[in-house]
């Protein structure tokens, strides 16, 4: 594999210097393993010819099909002038005849083609006027004996390749040069790996996931090359994390000390669930085991996690070092905050805030209480990784929404310690099982999979544009009873592309429609000081109702909100949908969330929208959205500090594979975690190829 990515893709035949810098612009790609491991996203299947009186039984049962026919031109015709030229010609197999269109390189195909000649055009019939027509079919001549093809594979190929003459067809035949000059590849899966799965070839998986001899050779192709690829990256994860674990120390804190009994025995303001029992007994194992805790929390919103978070930095405290707790915003930071230093200040721990807005005044003396070990527990933003900031002894570093964060900025957290600080990463978005096990494969996992007793779920219903008057009638009764409201819009300015009810339209209704009650606005383009003032409005009870954009997803907790109202629901994700109800709920009172939207939806939408009245579980919800959406669109995933490269594994649909490659993976790294073993060396040298070029991130949470 070396010596193809060492070998550039301008040495193809077929390619030469221009078409090279063209692939390396549109595609990524630069060599011949670039090229090799660029996979078809479809594949249409060339082996047999239709007849055009086939056309209408065919397009009955929805979408047509790409197909084959065999016939004759029988007349062409050029339309129009200058850019809006376009070649009109009637195709005719005996059966019936079908119209053919092109709008690019009319003379040219002009030339190229004549009545009289047996021809195969390939593409995909439309109706238009009670006719069907293809535009801009492949056609070659067809000669008496000649083999009809196969499966054929359909790359993603770009406008800019195809107005420069490297169509689709162009770059399949690019690919056939390829597979004739590749030569031998060595399998860098172990022996007994290939057998226990009864894997083809890595070359001849190459060749058939490219140019598949049948469609049972196809599927045999694509298995062993997902796995390929989720085998590595799983053996690269486990390898770093027992690399981490081996090299790095942490402090041990085996001390359960007064300011956490005195916290749970007197302090705690309701049992602890049977869930946040659990996850803090990972986490004290964690910490006592000398060696550096890295843990991902996950939890519900409303779950306690950061009661959980709390009773871990007390751990700390107790063992004679300090925390703290970093938040993606200055709301989420004061609430926090008030949280915590009205909890621990009953157990005598100190607490302080550090945000942006901190006065100079305040900055220098959290500055020296910190320094001086005066200050146990620190509640901060981006603030807290500020060179400036120096900790005495800072052993437990809690990490909230860490998907707001990159990874550079929370790297800088391991440099306030010489030895690093216990790591744990807290997120209230729910992620897929799945997905936990690739982009997360280097933390342990603790889940909080149980609300604190007394949550009422959120009561969650579908409505649509034409029940808006009925919607405002229940809104306006929850006012009156003293309640406030969230109203959701998904833009915050007029978009002329999308029809969207919008945040200052919104605003000015709302106001309208509800004249004696204060109403408040939030969105992202707001500056800070602005946002938080509008913030602070609707959380001490000032204002009743926020018009907002989803700035509000994460950062705001105000119990008396009993209504989330989110227009335009069908234009969100899932997840996203499931975090916005989060912010209901929140007090004694029952909560409801209703989604707005236009009637007329696709079918998908609306089974995603009928998901979110089905369950409030977040991760049944998360696993739908990966399901739906896949799994580069799920938050967090691009700011994780893990790469994915996957050309052909779905982390979505493929949970079974990446079961049995990490269990592999797992078992390899348990005997011999260096991979220094002679049967090992080959894995070694792979990973080395593979993931030489990346940053190691594993080491940060």
């Amino acid at each position: 594999m070396e010596s193809l990515a060492k070998t550039s893709i301008k040495y193809l035949h077929g390619v030469g210097p221009k078409r090279a810098e063209l692939l390396t612009q549109e595609l990524g790609i630069c060599s011949y393993y670039d090229l090799l491991y660029y996979f078809p996203y479809r594949y249409i299947d060339r082996s047999k010819i239709h007849k055009i009186s086939d056309l209408r039984q065919l397009g009955e049962n929805g979408e047509m099909p790409y197909l084959q026919l065999r016939g004759q031109f029988a007349a062409f015709a050029v339309h129009g002038e200058g850019a809006k030229r376009r070649l009109n010609a009637l195709f005719f197999d005996g059966t019936g005849s079908i119209d053919v269109v092109w709008f690019n390189k009319v003379r040219q195909i002009e030339e190229s083609y004549h009545t009289g000649v047996d021809y195969i055009i390939f593409g995909k019939p439309a109706l238009y006027n009670s006719r069907y027509s293809i535009t801009h079919p492949e056609v070659e001549i067809y000669k008496p004996g000649q083999e009809v093809g196969g499966l054929k594979g359909v790359y993603s190929i770009t406008d800019k390749m195809r107005q420069r003459s490297l169509t689709l067809r162009m770059f399949q035949q690019l690919v056939q040069n390829l597979l004739g000059v590749i030569g031998n590849i060595t399998d860098p899966l172990p022996a007994d790996i290939i057998a226990h799965y009864r894997f083809i070839p890595l070359r001849d998986a190459l060749v058939n996931i490219h140019v598949p001899s049948s469609v049972q050779m196809l599927q045999r192709a694509q298995f062993r090359l997902k796995y390929d690829e989720l085998f590595f990256l799983q053996l690269n994860l486990l390898r770093y994390s027992k690399s981490r674990s081996m090299k790095l120390g942490g402090h041990r804190f085996v001390r359960v000390g007064q300011h956490f009994n005195d916290f749970y025995n007197h302090v705690l303001p309701f049992p602890l669930t049977g869930a946040q029992k659990r996850v803090i007994k990972e986490i004290r194992a964690d910490m006592g085991s000398g060696r550096q805790m890295n843990r991902l929390l996950q939890g519900d919103v409303g779950s306690g996690k950061t009661l959980v978070a709390l009773m871990t930095m007390l751990l700390a405290i107790d063992n004679g070092f300090q925390a703290c707790i970093m938040a993606p915003t200055e709301i989420l930071a004061q609430q926090h905050y008030e949280t915590i230093s009205q909890l621990a200040s009953q157990v005598g721990v100190k607490v302080a805030l550090l945000t942006g807005s901190t006065s100079k005044k305040m900055r220098d003396a959290i500055h020296a209480g910190l320094a001086s070990g005066e200050i146990g527990i620190t509640v901060g933003t981006h603030a807290l990784i500020e060179d400036t900031v120096v900790f005495a002894r800072l052993g437990m570093v809690v990490i909230d929404e860490q998907h707001r964060f990159g990874v550079a900025q929370r790297a800088k957290m391991w440099s306030k310690n010489t030895v690093p600080p216990h790591v744990l990463v807290m997120t209230a978005t729910p992620i897929p099982r799945t997905l936990a096990m690739t982009v997360y494969g280097d933390l342990d996992v603790s889940v909080i999979d149980e609300l604190p007793p007394g949550r009422k779920p959120v009561t969650t219903v579908l409505r649509y544009d034409n029940h808006r008057q009925q919607v405002y009638r229940f809104i306006y009764s929850q006012l009156r009873q003293g309640r406030q409201v969230y109203i959701v819009y998904p833009l915050i300015q007029e978009s002329e592309k999308l029809d969207l009810r919008n945040l200052e339209e919104g605003y000015d209704i709302i106001r309208e429609t509800f004249p004696d009650y204060r109403v408040c606005f939030v969105h992202g383009k707001m500056k800070p000081a602005e946002k938080d003032h509008q913030m602070h409005l609707f959380a001490s009870g000032e204002a009743q109702i926020m018009v907002a954009t989803t700035v509000i997803e994460v950062g705001v907790n105000v119990p008396n909100a009993t209504v989330m109202l989110i227009e335009n629901a069908e234009r969100f994700g899932l997840s996203q949908l499931h975090q916005l109800r989060g912010r209901v709920g929140r007090g004694a009172d029952r909560s409801y969330c209703i989604l707005m939207s236009h009637v007329k939806i696709a079918s998908t939408t609306r089974h995603r929208l009928e998901v979110m009245t089905q369950t409030t579980d977040g991760f049944m919800i998360a696993e739908e959205d990966m399901r739906l959406r896949g799994p580069g669109d799920m938050e967090g995933t691009q700011q994780s500090g893990i790469a994915f490269n996957l050309h052909i594994a779905d982390i979505a649909k493929d949970g079974q594979i990446i079961q049995a490659a990490r269990n592999d993976a797992q078992r390899i790294i348990d005997d011999d975690p260096t991979l220094s073993k002679p049967e090992n060396l080959k894995l070694a040298r792979q990973l080395q190829f593979l993931y030489s070029h990346q940053q190691d991130w594993s080491r940060i949470s």
